[in-house]
């Protein structure tokens, strides 16, 4: 335990113990701050003639974080019935004393450093722990206390918040403690803010007591999309190409995800447009026509000659746009011209290029007009044609 030399100690691992009765020892001590971590060193100062110690410490710990968590919990400890000082050691400090100290009145004699430390530290990091003025010889409180912080806007915020609050069944007055060499000048002024703001500007204080820098803002999640088989498309770049003005994206429209197959029904067209060309026909299939029907006076197509059940009618060409005087027929979408018309019962209609001349017609169908030589004359009265 004997003191080791100032290169071989640890000062980010090092707290210093004030305020120690003169009944402390080494060896207890040790016992103590190893309830916060492992004790590599304790060295308790003493007088070379009484050998005892001069009422402070320092104790090394084994890590930095041992040190700040035995700072946390070991400070205002009671040893002896006197609280002892525990913080990071003076020459590892980087805390300035820049004046905003706080002196707290009316104190209720029940108060102790503890209290006042953990009421105090709330409103910001306090410098120096917190000091109750005592009787030297009972060691009862005289009523009043002092705290110091590490910036002006955190004592200003204890003097607001604490003043005339209630501690303890008391009112407390919490104000700016006076200088020790201003002859009756308090702490706080102008100047003092000043400096304390010059300071900082030259990282003289230490770093934490800046803000923190604000998140960035929440991205916008991709723009999803689906095709019109119902799967998820991956987004589009805004630096592509510009679509196509007569594609579905230039009225913002995204189809929705289906749950099921494709939708039935052939899509409405809108009022005032004729319909699509046969090459753009719609991939939408609806209901199956009704069978054609035969013209009176035709013979049904042989069954080795009649299109596949599959066969496409020929479509306008893509360079030709479709008749815009016809009305759409009602056999289809996709087909602007009207409907020939069939011949009247009796008439056999013209031959289609390619087929044989029609045979005679069915049974109970009337057959072509008969020859004018066999022709009965008129009646009476009417002359012959």
């Amino acid at each position: 335990m004997s003191r080791p030399q100032d290169g071989d100690r640890n000062q980010e691992a090092t707290v210093y113990m004030g305020n120690l009765d003169e009944r402390c020892t080494d060896a207890l001590v040790w016992e103590l701050m190893l309830q916060a971590g492992p004790v590599v060193n304790v060295h308790l100062p003493k007088d070379r003639v009484s050998m005892s110690h001069q009422g402070y410490g320092f104790c090394e710990f084994l890590t930095e974080d041992d040190a700040e968590y035995a700072c946390k919990i070991m400070n205002q400890i009671k040893l002896y019935g006197k609280p002892i000082r525990v913080n990071k050691a003076s020459s590892d400090r980087k805390q300035v004393d820049i004046g905003a100290n706080l002196f707290i009145g009316n104190l209720d004699v029940n108060v102790d450093e503890r209290m006042l430390y953990d009421t105090f530290t709330t409103f910001g990091t306090l410098v120096q722990t917190a000091k109750i003025a005592r009787n030297p010889s009972t060691g009862q409180s005289n009523g009043y206390g002092f705290v110091a912080y590490e910036s002006f806007e955190a004592a200003d915020t204890a003097i607001e918040s604490m003043n005339g609050q209630f501690l303890m069944n008391k009112a407390i007055t919490v104000q700016y403690a006076f200088k020790k060499d201003g002859k009756g000048e308090r702490h706080g002024t102008p100047a003092e803010r000043l400096l304390a703001a010059q300071a900082r500007k030259n990282n003289a204080l230490p770093s934490g007591m800046g803000a923190a820098a604000p998140a960035p803002p929440p991205t916008a999640p991709p723009n999803v999309r689906y095709n019109s088989q119902g799967n998820m498309m991956p987004p589009q770049s805004h630096s592509g190409p510009p679509t196509h003005p007569n594609q579905n994206q230039s009225m913002n429209f995204q189809h929705p995800p289906y749950s099921g197959g494709p939708p039935t029904g052939a899509p409405v067209q809108p009022s005032g447009y004729p319909g699509k060309p046969g090459g753009h026909q719609p991939s939408y299939s609806g209901p199956p026509p009704p069978p054609p029907t035969i013209p009176m006076g035709f013979r049904p197509m042989p069954s080795h000659m009649q299109p596949p059940q599959n066969f496409t009618p020929p479509q306008h060409p893509h360079h030709i746009p479709p008749s815009r005087n016809f009305p759409p027929s009602n056999g289809g979408p996709g087909f602007n011209h009207a409907p020939i018309p069939t011949p009247p019962p009796g008439f056999g209609g013209m031959p289609i290029a390619g087929m044989p001349p029609p045979g005679p017609p069915p049974v109970g169908f009337g057959g072509p007009p008969p020859n004018p030589s066999t022709i009965p004359p008129p009646p009476p009265g009417f002359a012959p044609r």
